[in-house]
């Protein structure tokens, strides 16, 4: 089992695009087991038939149908019951909602002909820790970017919609927008590069810098897989140029695009932005390698995004609240800093 997790907009789903294309890894869509259908305090909790038929079924109805279009995942329930029917007669029995989860990703794997399934949601990052001890086997790639390139993408996330991504619901398109502040988006990247570096020693946990991996996608990738115990593919750099929030899709296009690095640079940021992100993840940028900027702030700019930023987090919690199985612990996670800091 493969986990590719990071701050969102730090390159995992390039990472997830590219291990999928090797013959023996099928990378998911975004699933979003963790946090939004199963919490650390239902880690030792039993289920019973139905719920786990409706699990499963949930999560077959994600996997075909996206993640932000699925429908009913009742039309999965006949799928789910014959799966875990069949998982009863093996060595891998669908008890609790870990295993219905790893039963899940194995089946759908299969059917796909590769033995290796990749679960690419970037959140992930989060439940790190118990990733690795519900899954002996399970692998992570932990993705790390400059969290500057992350604010600006996140900035323009909603733009996504308009550049080729015509899958994603204009709903989708305004939550984005309405999720963004700058300060924010911040914390969330310092939560998410925090848990990463708990368990960054982990033998089985190996961290990739974005910048790194389109600086030299070759030697990354082979280092990747070396880690994951895959033979190099040099086909795997073949990926489309797709999913950006800077640039309109290029699907005919593959390859790393090298100029994804170091855009914040360019523009796009402003004063109040750039020193928000700096002044919240200082010590992180700089245990990653990312030089700071030099910037002051404009102090009516800053007052003023500071003021509305209650409210921002007050209307991005209310459009998100259904996305949480656990209120309190999704927020502790995302916006607690860890004990490392």
């Amino acid at each position: 089992m493969i986990f590719v997790v990071g701050s969102s907009r730090s390159g995992t789903t390039m990472m997830g695009r590219i291990l999928g294309r090797h013959a023996s890894v099928f990378t998911f869509h975004e699933l979003h087991f963790f946090e939004q259908l199963w919490s650390p305090t239902e880690a030792g909790q039993r289920l019973d038939r139905q719920a786990a038929e409706k699990l499963l079924a949930k999560l077959l109805c994600v996997q075909r149908d996206g993640y932000l279009t699925q429908g009913d995942p009742a039309r999965f329930s006949q799928e789910a019951a014959q799966v875990l029917d069949e998982a009863r007669t093996s060595d891998a029995p669908a008890q609790t909602a870990l295993e219905v989860f790893r039963l899940f990703l194995h089946y759908e794997a299969t059917r796909r002909g590769a033995p290796r399934p990749c679960d690419q949601t970037p959140r992930n990052v989060l439940y790190g820790q118990e990733i690795l001890d519900a899954y002996p086997e399970a692998q992570v790639i932990h993705m790390v970017r400059d969290a500057r390139d992350v604010l600006l993408s996140q900035k323009r996330k909603w733009r996504r919609h308009f550049l080729g991504g015509t899958r994603i619901p204009l709903r989708e398109a305004l939550r984005a927008r309405l999720n963004y502040h700058p300060l924010t988006i911040s914390m969330l990247w310092q939560a998410s590069v925090q848990h990463g570096g708990q368990v960054a020693a982990h033998q089985r946990v190996c961290t990739v810098r974005f910048e790194d991996l389109v600086a030299d996608p070759a030697a990354t990738v082979q280092r990747v897989c070396a880690f994951l115990g895959l033979a190099w593919d040099p086909g795997m750099l073949a990926v489309p140029r797709i999913g950006s929030s800077n640039q309109p899709d290029e699907p005919d296009a593959t390859g790393i695009d090298t100029a994804r690095a170091g855009r914040w640079s360019q523009g796009g940021l402003s004063r109040t932005e750039r020193y928000l992100c700096q002044r919240v993840n200082a010590a992180l940028l700089g245990t990653h390698g990312y030089p700071r900027d030099a910037v002051r702030p404009n102090p009516v700019a800053l007052a003023g995004s500071l003021a509305v930023w209650p409210l921002q987090v007050g209307t991005a919690l209310a459009i998100n609240v259904g996305r949480m199985r656990n209120i309190r612990e999704t927020l502790r996670r995302r916006l607690t800093r860890t004990r490392s800091a």
